[in-house]
């Protein structure tokens, strides 16, 4: 590509690139693809970003494509790699000049540098760190910090390599630089200190953005650059300063106004200090040592001390916290129980973090972690009044929920308070017992230290167990505050019913639940929403808690599901939605069919709720939850459902519809409980299974799901789904057999195994192009117990159950490998014998005795030759099935199945599904249920011995193992 004529060409593409009709757009977006792989259209991008005369949007358009292109050709060994020339060329022009005006492109230009960094850096671009250095000590302001935005992305690419060899040079590069990166951010910080006196907004935001570039080089390679750090005087120095610094820079913010840039900028380089020290504490434990009396110092005195009033922000106390958590909770700071197993650094370490944990300081903390950080802050009631259901997601977890401080502080409390439980709690009994008896309604204070006690008394239930009697302590305080109606005091009700569901699962007499029930039942008909849906929050820890008993729950039933049902019409929030619907699921799941009265609101309103969350995936996949556990607490009355019930499994379940990405597991799991509640098969649900062939190809973690849905319609309506669907099918599971894990293979050919079970005529013949790679399988003696111990059940049903077409099939095979069938029979009986300890499942077992004793009476001489072999089976078979009866003496076969019984469901128990009863009837015209293989072995003994008389039956019988007769007959007498 020749660069002169060819960059008024590309320029003109780009242009067009970043036209915004797509007919013009499209054809240059085209274009410039055929290009990539042209050689020196980089060189050619490379002059159009840096030419600054040019437009910027065309400017930025090349950077991107030349940053995409590093990603794909830059590589030796990619396809349409770059030539060694041109890479040098571009090195040396991306780094010849630090001077691009515009933030945005300097920043991709740093990225894209940083990249080729990551391949070349310093093997075949050794004067990249150099110039850079050099770049970097420039007076003129714009190279400078170019210089240093580059600096920071090469360093912190290099830093991100994970191989062995690439660890090396980074170690080498951070001693080499380490020097000069301290010097540097030292230069830019007391150039930063020096210029917050002089009120120049202009040069403060200058020299704090090059602190910040700075420092964030250092974080990188003090965190990554070396193997044992506080082996560096200049890295324990550099962090020994950090507090010094961060001293510095939070005096600093008094001079700073609240809402400007220069305010973000130095938030942003506080909040970095406190990350070097937590990357560091992270990676290097131990090395970390030296610094914790002084981390611990620093942080406590700036969050639980008034040293932090007036200077400290959110984001800095989060840091902090997070800084004392991770030392308290370090595992290479604990001690082994036996203490001559520990390490000394870990002994050094757990020495310092106890002398510093004193009485005094852990009083001080939990204290003010309660009466400070736990009371709700004025932002946070004025959300409850004009956003309840926005306050009560950032309470349960919200998006930024994890970065604020309520969170960390409960996480701290709950570390502190098991670390140090016998410290800390008298001190918390002791706040408890301060706050005893009711609560004036006007005491609004009083109101909200209460509320963050109780709130410490939840988040440390394990820990206190030994210590509180919350049985009395719920009847003779909590459930009083229950009962306190006035508005103000609506804080208090919702944090008890809260703390209630903290120990629901810890420490709650069985008895008292009926009290509870009432008091939920209260609760949800509260004036105040958040404290409705904190009680239905509750309600769900009681019903999924071990102790639930169905018969104390039921008389509260209709009342709670009417109030949730209510709840959930009431409430907009998509969030709250899903936590309500999660709720709802939850009592229909653990009351299973006593829900039927009460559904119908919830039937109803389902559809509408289903339509409104159209954009709303989330919300659809807790309604499909909801409906799963509908379906099966509705059992085959869930047929009146399938007019909404159906298009919805048939939408999550359609791999060409968008929202199946979201919807799909659920959607399969609605699926298979509806195939298994279903009374009868109709053409609506026998018209899904379409969606079946795509989802199988997929072949995802949903697989299992789907063959036990397939199972489903088999057990369903056999001949109408077969005669519609197993051409197809058998199709699918020939290529899936091929490609499939071993355990996938056994999931397909147990499908088979049940499509002949149900149906032994038609079964064979729909899945025949399967069954001669059983059979061979069988021949070859399959390696993998699990797919042998398939193939054998397989080839059982066939033999026993559909004899001719296990001749059609013997012949087939014979003609195929060009043996006698003959001999491919005694083959696959001898394996069959051979293997037989394969098949675990006793069903399999006895099976397997009965087809090979199908094959008698019989004169044949391979048969014969073998008779030994299936004798010995079926005495094992026998071993397997037969039980005696302690009161006759005789011997039974354990698996006969006479009639159907509805079995009886304890409390406890789920009830049988309508596909438990269908294989229940399935299993009375089993041979294996049905036929005593007991009888089955003298039938075919007698058989044979009437075919070849007394003689040569006994000369056969000879064969046999002496054990092995006498054991059969033993199984035998009476006969």
């Amino acid at each position: 590509m020749d660069l002169d004529s060819a960059s008024t060409i590309v320029l003109h593409v780009l242009t067009q690139a970043t036209s915004q009709d797509t007919s013009v757009l499209k054809p240059a977006e085209e274009q410039l693809k055929q290009w990539e792989t042209q050689p020196g259209f980089y060189s050619v991008l490379l002059n159009i970003f840096t030419n600054h005369t040019l437009d910027i949007n065309v400017r930025w358009l090349a950077v991107l494509y030349f940053k995409n292109g590093i990603d794909r050709y830059w590589r030796r060994v990619a396809p349409h790699a770059l030539s060694e020339e041109e890479k040098a060329t571009l090195r040396a022009g991306l780094i010849t000049n630090f001077n691009e005006p515009v933030n945005q492109i300097a920043t991709q230009i740093a990225v894209l540098i940083a990249k080729v960094a990551r391949l070349d850096c310093p093997r075949h671009w050794p004067e990249l760190i150099p110039t850079l250095i050099e770049s970097v000590k420039v007076q003129d302001d714009l190279r400078q910090h170019r210089a240093l935005l580059t600096f920071y992305h090469v360093t912190k690419t290099l830093a991100s390599k994970r191989l062995a060899a690439d660890r090396k040079l980074f170690y080498d590069l951070a001693s080499g630089i380490y020097t000069f990166a301290c010097s540097l951010w030292n230069h830019h910080t007391d150039t930063f200190l020096q210029h917050i006196s002089t009120g120049d907004e202009a040069a403060i935001l200058n020299s704090l953005e090059r602190t910040l570039l700075s420092l964030k080089v250092l974080r990188k390679l003090t965190v990554n650059g070396f193997v044992e750090p506080h082996k560096n005087m200049e890295v324990m120095g550099f962090l020994h300063g950090i507090f010094e610094r961060l001293k510095q820079f939070l005096e600093c913010s008094r001079s700073i106004g609240t809402d400007n840039v220069c305010r973000d900028r130095l938030e942003k380089t506080i909040i970095l200090f406190t990350k070097v020290l937590l990357d560091f504490l992270d990676q290097h434990p131990f090395s970390f040592t030296p610094l914790i009396q002084r981390s611990l110092e620093f942080a406590v005195s700036y969050v639980f001390t008034e040293m932090g009033e007036g200077i400290t922000f959110e984001r800095f106390i989060v840091q902090c916290m997070n800084l004392i958590k991770m030392i308290v909770k370090n595992y290479a700071y604990k001690p082994s129980k036996n203490v001559e197993d520990s390490s000394p650094e870990t002994l050094e370490a757990h020495k310092i973090k106890m002398s510093f944990f004193t009485y005094p300081t852990l009083t001080e903390m939990c204290r003010r972690l309660v009466t400070r950080y736990f009371l709700l802050t004025e932002e946070e009631l004025t959300m409850w009044e004009e956003d309840p259901e926005g306050f009560t997601v950032e309470e349960t977890g919200g998006d930024s929920w994890k970065y604020s401080l309520r969170p960390c502080t409960e996480v701290l409390f709950i570390d502190i308070f098991h670390e140090y439980n016998q410290t800390l709690t008298p001190i918390l009994l002791e706040m408890v017992q301060t706050l005893q008896g009711p609560t004036n309604v006007e005491n609004t204070s009083g109101i909200l230290i209460k509320d963050a006690v109780y709130n410490a008394v939840g988040l440390a239930a394990y820990e206190l167990f030994d210590s509180v009697d919350f049985d009395q302590w719920f009847k003779n305080q909590l459930l009083p505050e229950l009962r306190v109606t006035h508005d103000r005091y609506k804080p208090l009700r919702r944090r008890v019913i809260w703390l209630i569901g903290q120990w629901v699962s810890v420490k709650f007499k069985s008895d008292l639940r009926p009290m509870l029930y009432e008091a939920i039942c209260s609760l949800l008909q509260d004036q105040d929403l958040v404290v409705r849906i904190e009680t239905a929050t509750t309600l769900k820890l009681t019903v999924d808690d071990f102790e639930f008993r169905t018969d104390q729950f039921l008389p509260y039933l209709e009342t709670m599901f009417t109030l949730l049902f209510q709840l959930l019409q009431q409430v907009t929030e998509c969030d709250t939605k899903m936590h309500v619907l999660h709720v709802l699921s939850c009592v229909i799941e653990r009351v299973n069919m006593q829900i039927r009265p009460y559904v119908g609101c919830l039937v109803q309103y389902l559809p509408l709720l289903w339509k409104q969350s159209e954009e709303h995936n989330m919300l659809r996949c807790a309604i499909l939850t909801t409906l799963i556990h509908l379906v099966q607490g509705l059992g085959a009355d869930s047929k009146n459902l399938y007019p909404f019930l159906l298009p919805i499994i048939q939408l999550s379940t359609d791999v060409s519809q968008p929202p199946h990405v979201y919807l799909l597991e659920d959607g399969l799991e609605l699926w298979l409980v509806t195939l298994e509640n279903s009374p009868c098969l109709t053409p609506e649900l026998l018209r899904i299974f379409q969606n079946m062939s795509p989802l199988l190809e997929l072949s995802s973690e949903n697989l299992r799901t789907c063959f036990k849905i397939i199972n489903g319609y088999i057990f369903l309506s056999s001949t109408e789904f077969l005669q519609t669907y197993a051409v197809g099918l058998c199709q699918s599971f020939c290529e899936l057999l091929e490609e499939i894990t071993t355990e996938g293979q056994v999931q397909v050919l147990k499908v088979v195994e049940n499509v002949l079970k149900v149906n032994p005529t038609l079964g064979p013949q729909m899945f025949q192009p399967i069954l001669p790679g059983v059979f061979r399988g069988i021949i070859d003696g399959e390696r993998y117990p699990v797919v042998m111990s398939a193939y054998l059940g397989i080839m059982g049903r066939v033999l026993l159950q559909n004899t001719s077409f296990f001749s059609s099939l013997l012949n087939q095979m014979a003609h195929k490998y060009n043996q006698e069938m003959d001999q491919l029979l005694g083959n696959m009986i001898e394996m069959w014998v051979d293997r037989m300890d394969s098949i675990t499942q006793p069903e399999r077992r006895k099976l397997s005795a009965l087809a090979l004793l199908s094959l008698l009476p019989s004169d044949n001489g391979v048969i014969q030759d073998k008779f030994c072999g299936i004798i010995n089976i079926s005495v094992e078979g026998l071993h397997d099935v037969m039980t005696e009866d302690p009161e006759t003496g005789t011997y039974r076969d354990c698996m006969l199945m006479s009639h159907f019984e509805e079995p009886k469901v304890t409390e406890d128990e789920e009830p049988p599904t309508e596909q438990d009863k269908r294989k229940k009837m399935l299993a009375l015209k089993d041979p294996v249920h049905t036929v005593s293989l007991q009888q089955f072995v003298y039938e075919k003994l007698k058989a044979q011995q009437e075919l070849l008389g007394e003689q040569s039956f006994q000369a056969l019988m000879e064969t046999v193992d002496t054990e092995i007769v006498n054991q059969l007959q033993e199984f035998l007498q009476g006969f």
